[in-house]
C-alpha cells in the first residue's frame, strides 16, 4: 500500500498540466490583447507627442490645465453621478409595477427592446429626436405642442410697416398709429412681411374699411391687410383685389398709455372699435402679433446637449436594471411583504422598509455595473452631439479618441487619458469582484 502513495501526486500534475494547456490560449490573448496595450499606454504617457522625448507627468498634468480636458473630466463626474442612479431608480420602479399588472411581461419587453439596439443606432435616433425643427424632431413636436395649449402664439412673427404706411414702431416691438384715429374716417392699418403661404387659412380678400355706423358715427372702423400683391402691380396703403386681410390681428385703442378698447380683424381684415372710446385715440398693434413662434428647446446646444445624451442612455440601459431586479425580485419571500401588510403597512412602506433592503445586494451589481459601463461612454456622446456643441458634450473616452487620432493626435496624452480611465475603472471592479465573493460565501 504504501508504494502506491505517489500516484496522487502524478495525477494531481497531470490535472494541472491539461488545465495549463486548456487555459493557455486564453492567457495568450489575455496578455497579448489587455496586458501588453496597458503596459505599452502606462509607458506611451510619459514621452511627448512623438514618441522620442521622456516628458514625465507632463501629459497627466495637461488633464487639469487644458480646457476641453477639465470639461471631459467634470462631465465624466456628472455621468457617474447621474446616469447610474437614474437608470438603477428607474428599472427598480418598472420592476416592482410590472408585477401588479396582467400586461407586464409585455411592458418589460418594451422596455428592454432598446437592449437590442447598438449604441451607433440609438445615437442616430436620438440625434433625430432631439432635432430643433419641431417637424422633424419628436421632442420638439411635443414640446412645442405643450407649449402652445397654454401659450398663444403668434401668427405675423416678421410682418412690419414700410415708411409709407400709416404705422410707426412703438416700445417692445409694438407699432402704432402715426395720428390718433376718428369716428367716421375709415382707419387703413397695411403691413408687409407676411409670406402669403404663411398666412392664417381663414384670411380672406381684405375689404375697404367700411362707413362709420350712425348718423353720429358712433364707431371707429378700418382695416388691417397684407399690402402685397403677388405678381407685383398693387397699390401701396390701397386694399387691392388679391391682397389678404390679416386675420386675427389684436388691435388696441390707446388713451394716455391706457388701453380703453380691444378689437379683432375679422377674415377679411376689417375691425371696429366703440367710437366713445377709441374716438382720438391711438390705435396699437401689441407686440405680441409678430412674437416669433416658439420653435422649442434647443435640446443639443451647449447647456442641454450632456443631460440629452444621458436621457439617450437612460433608454437603452434601463431595461437592463429592470430585467436583473425583477429577477431578484422574484427571490423575495412573499410571506414577508403579506407580514407587513397584516402588521398595517402600506405599499410605500413595504417598499421601502423591505423590497428595497431586500434588493440591496441586486441593486447594487446593477449600480457598479452601471458605473463602469459610463465610464467608457463614447459613441452616444460621438453621435448625438453636434459639431458646435461636442466640446460641451466631451468625456474622457471622446477626448482620448479625439486626442490619440487625426492630423493633430497627441499619442502621449491620449494615452494618458487611457491610463486614467484604467485608474478610475478598476477600483469599481475590484469593489465589484469582492462583494460578488462575499455574497458567494454566504
Amino acid at each position: 500500500m504504501p508504494r502506491n502513495t505517489p500516484r496522487p501526486h502524478r495525477s494531481g500534475s497531470r490535472s494541472r498540466t491539461v488545465a495549463a494547456g486548456f487555459l493557455l490560449p486564453a492567457l495568450l490573448l489575455l496578455g497579448a490583447l489587455v496586458v501588453y496595450p496597458i503596459g505599452y499606454s502606462v509607458q506611451r504617457s510619459f514621452f511627448d507627442r512623438s514618441g522620442s522625448s521622456f516628458v514625465g507627468l507632463d501629459n497627466y498634468l495637461s488633464l487639469v490645465t487644458d480646457d476641453s480636458l477639465r470639461t471631459a473630466v467634470r462631465n465624466n463626474v456628472i455621468w457617474l453621478v447621474v446616469a447610474p442612479v437614474v437608470a438603477t431608480a428607474l428599472g427598480l420602479i418598472f420592476a416592482v409595477l410590472t408585477e401588479r399588472v396582467r400586461w407586464g411581461t409585455a411592458f418589460k419587453l418594451v422596455v428592454f427592446m432598446p437592449m437590442a439596439i447598438s449604441m451607433l443606432a440609438a445615437g442616430i435616433i436620438f440625434r433625430l429626436v432631439y432635432e430643433q425643427d419641431p417637424d422633424r424632431g419628436v421632442a420638439n413636436a411635443v414640446w412645442v405642442g405643450v407649449h402652445d395649449t397654454f401659450a398663444e402664439s403668434s401668427g405675423f412673427p416678421r410682418a412690419r410697416p414700410l415708411p409709407v404706411h400709416p404705422l410707426k414702431a412703438a416700445d417692445g416691438g409694438a407699432f402704432v398709429t402715426k395720428e390718433p384715429v376718428r369716428a367716421g374716417e375709415p382707419v387703413r392699418l397695411p403691413l408687409i412681411g407676411v409670406a402669403p403661404g404663411q398666412m392664417p387659412k381663414e384670411a380672406r380678400p381684405a375689404r375697404e374699411p367700411a362707413p362709420a355706423g350712425g348718423s353720429a358715427g358712433d364707431t371707429v372702423t378700418g382695416t388691417a391687410w397684407l399690402d402685397f400683391t403677388r405678381g407685383g402691380g398693387g397699390r401701396q396703403n390701397v386694399v387691392d383685389p388679391a391682397e389678404l386681410g390679416l386675420a386675427g390681428l389684436r388691435i388696441e385703442a390707446v388713451r394716455d398709455g391706457k388701453v380703453v378698447a380691444r378689437a379683432t380683424a375679422a377674415a377679411d381684415g376689417t375691425f371696429t372699435l366703440p367710437a366713445d372710446r377709441a374716438d382720438g385715440a391711438v390705435l396699437r398693434l401689441p407686440a405680441s402679433n409678430f412674437r416669433e413662434q416658439y420653435d422649442g428647446v434647443e435640446w443639443l446646444g451647449p447647456s442641454l446637449v450632456t443631460p440629452a445624451v444621458i436621457g439617450a442612455y437612460v433608454w437603452m440601459w434601463a431595461g437592463f436594471a429592470m430585467v436583473l431586479i425583477g429577477a431578484g425580485l422574484a427571490a423575495v419571500p412573499r410571506e414577508l411583504l403579506e407580514a407587513a401588510r397584516v402588521d398595517g403597512a402600506n405599499e410605500w412602506q413595504v417598499f421601502r422598509r423591505i423590497t428595497v433592503p431586500l434588493l440591496a445586494p441586486v441593486l447594487a451589481v446593477v449600480l457598479v455595473t452601471l458605473m463602469i459601463n459610463v465610464l467608457k461612454v463614447f459613441d452616444l456622446v460621438f453621435v448625438i452631439a453636434p459639431g458646435s456643441a461636442q466640446d460641451d458634450a466631451n468625456v474622457l473616452a471622446l477626448q482620448l479618441y479625439r486626442s490619440s487620432f487625426g492630423t493633430d493626435a497627441d499619442l502621449g496624452v491620449g494615452s494618458a487619458i487611457a491610463v486614467l480611465l484604467l485608474l478610475l475603472v478598476v477600483p469599481v471592479m475590484v469593489l465589484n469582484i469582492r462583494r460578488l465573493r462575499r455574497e458567494a460565501r454566504r
